[in-house]
């Protein structure tokens, strides 16, 4: 691996996992520092993330680079985008022989019953709860999705996390509604029925963002000033 792109990925982890907060600065030599590597690989790596919307400018594109916030407008727009990826991943999910989906749907099934059992527990855990609401739907995405749509996937999904990871212990009491969405896909692809497993993922991004938005409306933007 090389030095730009060990840099690139260290960063997208650290600010996709929350390590570097929302709206905190970014200074290159110590970036370079830490990693170990010279502020020319680090240059690179954050002109890429600054692309893909992990960082911004405080104020012009010479002003120190920061963790991009979260907002409400940004995370409406990611989790729609998001949503119509995995729409289109799950349609063809659906137009897969019934021998192939079968083992796909008992997955689908037994991750979302875990989903469900751990959020009914005594200490529900979000970081499980997290995980196993990315292995859902990673699992119809992986079945119906070409290189394409997955190289597509694998680039967005990520700044949508950052959200999820972020505010998802404020999303338990309404576990039973997602599990209730996520119920719906899985009934669609087990029909074959390409439209209506297309509309119930989008449904449910949908609807997760009309639930993100109360709880960022409740808990405020992060790393916005």
């Amino acid at each position: 691996m090389d030095r730009t792109t060990l840099a690139y990925r260290r960063l997208r982890e650290a600010i996709v996992h929350g390590r570097l907060a929302p709206g905190a600065p970014i200074i290159e030599t110590e970036v370079a520092h830490r990693l170990g590597v010279s502020r020319t690989p680090v240059r690179a790596a954050l002109q890429q993330l600054r692309q893909e919307g992990y960082i911004v400018s405080a104020g012009d594109r010479s002003s120190r680079p920061q963790v991009a916030p979260l907002t409400w407008e940004d995370a409406r727009e990611l989790f729609g985008i998001v949503g119509e990826v995995e729409a289109l991943a799950a349609r063809w999910a659906a137009e897969k022989p019934e021998t192939e989906r079968a083992p796909l749907v008992a997955r689908l099934r037994e991750t979302n019953d875990e989903f469900l059992r751990v959020a009914k527990g005594d200490r529900s855990d979000p970081n499980t709860l997290f995980d196993l609401d990315m292995r859902f739907h990673l699992s119809y995405v992986e079945e119906g999705a070409g290189p394409r749509l997955l190289m597509l996937h694998r680039a967005i999904k990520p700044q949508a996390e950052r959200y999820i990871r972020l505010y998802i212990s404020a999303f338990t009491d309404e576990i039973a509604t997602s599990v209730a969405e996520h119920g719906e896909i899985v009934e669609a692809i087990d029909a074959g029925d390409p439209d209506g497993s297309k509309l119930a993922v989008e449904i449910n991004w949908r609807n997760a963002a009309d639930r993100l938005g109360r709880v960022i409306r409740r808990m405020g933007e992060k790393g916005s000033w």
